[in-house]
């Protein structure tokens, strides 16, 4: 759970680093105004929503180091360097799976494919990375 006031001292700092004002902040990630001064005073719980449009907006500001203060805000210059290497080393490496669930998977799916018999449609898929970013994928 999110600890409002310390994510508030964490939005805070984002304010602080990119020089801008709790209005020109709220502009800038497309939120209402009252929204950043309600969470700014600990009055409100950021959603989920908010938090997105902060790491959407602002790349450089690590997920876990907003929720939970894990990490470091701002970047070390180094640390983009050695995570982009770590990337293309972890790319480049095969992904092995063991033979059993290589042989459930059906060949060349298209990207909505839906195993018979759950009925169920796939509607978004979310892939974090270990320096606390992520993708999302939504159909």
């Amino acid at each position: 759970m999110v600890n409002t006031n310390q994510f508030a001292s964490r939005l805070n700092k984002i304010l602080d680093f990119y020089d801008l004002s709790a209005a020109s902040f709220a502009d800038k990630i497309e939120v209402g105004r009252s929204s950043i001064s309600h969470i700014l005073s600990g009055r409100n719980k950021p959603s989920l929503d908010f938090v997105m449009k902060v790491i959407k907006n602002f790349p450089e500001v690590e997920l876990y180091w907003l929720l939970n203060g894990k990490g470091s805000f701002p970047p070390k210059p180094d640390s983009k360097i050695e995570i982009a290497e770590e990337s293309k080393q972890e790319i480049n490496e095969p992904v092995k799976k063991p033979e059993s669930q290589i042989e459930n998977i059906e060949r060349n799916q298209p990207a909505n494919y839906i195993p018979q018999g759950n009925g169920k449609q796939i509607r978004k898929i979310v892939i974090f990375y270990e320096d606390g970013s992520f993708e999302a994928f939504q159909n």
